[in-house]
């Protein structure tokens, strides 16, 4: 008997389980419930834990139910990245082109934050749904309101890459370091006579146990370091006319005051 003197599930037997199961089958199954319960699956248990058998005993039906909603494992995950998508704040709030293309993937970030697993999810997709395309089709609209040219936009939109989803692969994975501070200082000196510069960058600054920048730096530091240094020469660019056909002559104010 639990505290109060309410039954617990075990106390009952499976009734309550039973009870809870047989409440989600009156729940009309559709498209939508599917994807989310396997989002919620994924953040709960992880990617690997995703399949149509797992699936479909979190929903309480037989895996064939699905089917009528998702073709296979591939439409169910190309499903589920469009509700994380769709979690993005796509507000704009007459911001000027930089601070709302900076909100907007910040705001991405947040939501990749949220269900980690998802970046390994879209860089694995092949097909473009309508939501993704919607997605990058505003953003696109952003740079060209902010007056840049459909050849500029081309390349920023390359040069922000998978920024644009709020995640980037970095330098190079890495294990997590030995915790004794000993084994830990012996690693570094046998590795710094090798890899000069390498333990250098890495001991240079404090790090966030849980980072996937490499030892462990400030991931969103990282990410918004990097982004403000590409939307700034965006700017930059915009502001000199750029266009794709100047990529053989150099951009830097000595050269343009010479070129007058």
């Amino acid at each position: 008997m639990s505290s109060g003197g309410v039954k617990t599930d075990r106390e009952r037997g499976n009734g309550g389980v039973a009870k809870r199961v047989e409440g989600q089958r009156r729940v009309p199954l559709n498209r939508d419930r599917v994807l989310r319960a396997g989002v919620a699956l994924a953040d709960v248990a992880g990617i690997e834990a995703l399949s149509m058998r797992n699936l479909a005993q979190e929903l309480g039906v037989v895996p064939m139910a699905l089917y009528k909603h998702v073709a296979n494992k591939e439409e169910l995950l190309d499903g589920m990245v469009d509700v994380i998508v769709g979690e993005i704040d796509q507000t704009i709030d007459g911001a000027d082109w930089k601070d709302a293309i900076r909100h907007r993937i910040l705001a991405a970030r947040q939501v990749l934050l949220r269900h980690r697993w998802a970046s390994h999810v879209i860089e694995t997709r092949t097909n473009a749904s309508p939501v993704i395309l919607d997605y990058m089709n505003t953003l696109i609209g952003m740079f060209r309101a902010g007056g840049f040219s459909v050849d500029l936009t081309h390349h920023v939109m390359h040069a922000l890459g998978s920024r644009m989803w709020g995640f980037t692969q970095e330098v190079f994975p890495t294990s997590p370091p030995p915790t004794d501070p000993e084994v830990l200082a012996a690693m570094f000196s046998q590795l710094a006579a090798r890899y000069p510069y390498i333990i250098e960058v890495a001991t240079a600054r404090s790090h966030d146990e849980e980072s996937a920048v490499g030892g462990g730096c400030d991931d969103q530091f990282e990410f918004e370091f990097a982004l403000d240094v590409l939307l700034d020469r965006f700017e930059q660019l915009h502001e000199q006319g750029w266009n794709s056909s100047d990529r053989g002559r150099s951009t830097t104010p000595a050269t343009r005051a010479t070129s007058r």
